[in-house]
């Protein structure tokens, strides 16, 4: 399967990003690729002209328009500057393992900060600040192992490392991949795949990424989190009983192997 630097949802496993691409195509979503949005302009029959700024700048019509402009850490209001906290270059507040600021006494967690921004993990560091603050002990929340879904059609679920990152962290790396359509298409001949992957440390066999797109992915990809988290290993993976007939079962009898080296 073919990489292409342009794909969307960046930060995730290329094959992933491959595939739902690929997916999306299928259902008749049109995606444009290497496009900004540079304005939108409603005319008076209602539509709404939008504008692209491509190497062929254009502009297309369209009924509504959804627009995701992603969002930045909410500080403003905070004074960071007088109470002397150091921000990072998207302007959240920097914090150790601990979730402790450059001042002492202060602390933050969640989308104030630079952190993985989801509700999740926000709910755990401010446990993990509350028992470190007022418990027995200090704790760390940890962020080792945080797994995350897209809902998309079809969704995603993703937990660990991707191929890039493993092989940025270690020499060499083995790609255990399938894909292919789910018993329940296989009657209605529903054209309409899915994919999973796993990546496992050449040395050690440990399981280091789990990644799937298709139907129940999240719900699925919850439960290898915690696998993955207690490292599990290829192995495991290969001696645990599948549920049949499941997609889920796929992790547990992923047998085509492509080792990739560090280049």
């Amino acid at each position: 399967m073919a990489y292409r630097s342009e794909q969307i949802l960046r930060g995730f496993d290329n094959d992933v990003r491959q595939h739902l691409h690929e997916e999306m195509s299928r259902k008749g979503i049109r995606i444009q690729l290497q496009n900004q949005v540079s304005s939108l302009a409603r005319r008076t029959d209602g539509k709404i002209d939008v504008s692209f700024s491509a190497a062929t700048p254009k502009v297309e019509s369209f009924d509504s328009v959804m627009y995701a402009t992603g969002r930045v850490p909410s500080v403003d209001g905070l004074n960071l500057t007088a109470a002397g906290v150091e921000t990072g270059s998207s302007g959240g507040i920097q914090i150790d393992r601990s979730c402790a600021t450059n001042v002492p006494h202060i602390f933050a967690v969640g989308d104030v900060t630079n952190g993985i921004a989801l509700t999740p993990v926000a709910i755990r560091q401010g446990a993990a600040v509350a028992n470190s603050l007022f418990g027995p002990t200090s704790v760390l929340a940890d962020l080792d192992w945080v797994p995350s879904a897209v809902f998309s059609q079809p969704p995603i679920g993703t937990v660990g490392l991707s191929e890039t990152e493993a092989l940025e962290k270690y020499n060499e790396v083995d790609i255990y991949q399938s894909r292919f359509r789910p018993l329940r298409h296989a009657l209605s001949g529903r054209e309409e795949y899915t994919l999973m992957k796993l990546v496992v440390v050449n040395s050690t066999q440990q399981v280091v990424g789990a990644h799937m797109v298709g139907p129940d992915a999240p719900e699925i990809v919850q439960g290898l989190a915690l696998a993955l988290r207690l490292g599990a290993t290829k192995a495991d993976f290969d001696a645990t009983m599948g549920i049949h007939p499941t997609s889920a079962e796929e992790f547990m009898t992923l047998r085509d192997k492509q080792t990739r080296r560090k280049t």
